[in-house]
């Protein structure tokens, strides 16, 4: 029998994983069966089965992997000293993430910001995969609160603010710009960007005014 190579593995798993985001994607993780999916890929449940147990392996898979990415580019930026100013930083985190996936399309839109609202809804009923969120977003949050830090110390940033507190608005600012996109449309990642640039960029006249009269 011949051998198939690691490259075909990957490749039929690819193909498997993405047929599912965009079941998922369009009609909720619910509402999808293995049928479903199986119909969307055009391959056998013993060709399926083969990589995944079911629906909820293939939606951890689907999360982890998307998480997994933003977690290391994340973690890599947080070992450069200083880290990317966070305007440039989320642009390229959010744009790659978005580049990976941008293949995959439902009713003639993006797929990727439908699907992340779907697995949004479905961790209200599924407590596994609320976990997997968690522990993923949870990673996420810490590699942000690492590069606050790399801000402060290079003075990028004021020293006064938790860093924790950082990670949670930049977290938020990205998933409410995907959750745009499902309900307005696709729009570039400069767009956030320059949003970031232009609040970040913002002078405290009057602090700076209270300061200078304390003096």
């Amino acid at each position: 029998m011949a051998r198939v190579s690691q490259e075909h593995l990957d490749a039929r798993r690819r193909q498997i994983l993405d047929g599912a985001a965009i079941c998922f994607a369009r009609n909720g993780f619910h509402a999808t069966s293995m049928q479903d999916v199986l119909k969307e890929v055009d391959l056998s449940a013993g060709a399926v089965y083969r990589y995944f147990s079911g629906k909820e392996a293939l939606i951890g898979a689907i999360v982890g992997e998307v998480l997994g990415s933003v977690r290391a580019a994340f973690e890599e930026a947080a070992r450069q000293s200083p880290p990317p100013p966070p305007d440039e930083l989320v642009a390229s985190v959010l744009g790659m993430t978005l580049a990976a996936r941008e293949s995959l399309f439902v009713d003639g839109r993006p797929a990727f910001p439908r699907l992340v609202i779907q697995v949004w809804t479905e961790t209200l009923r599924n407590e596994e995969l609320a976990a997997v969120l968690r522990e993923g977003y949870g990673s996420v949050r810490a590699a942000w609160g690492t590069i606050v830090e790399g801000y402060q110390e290079a003075g990028m940033m004021r020293a006064d603010v938790t860093p924790d507190h950082v990670a949670r608005t930049m977290i938020a600012a990205v998933l409410g710009f995907i959750a745009q996109q499902s309900l307005f449309g696709p729009a570039p990642v400069e767009v956030l960007r320059d949003g970031l640039r232009a609040l970040t960029s913002m002078r405290d006249d009057k602090a700076a005014t209270d300061g200078s009269q304390l003096g």
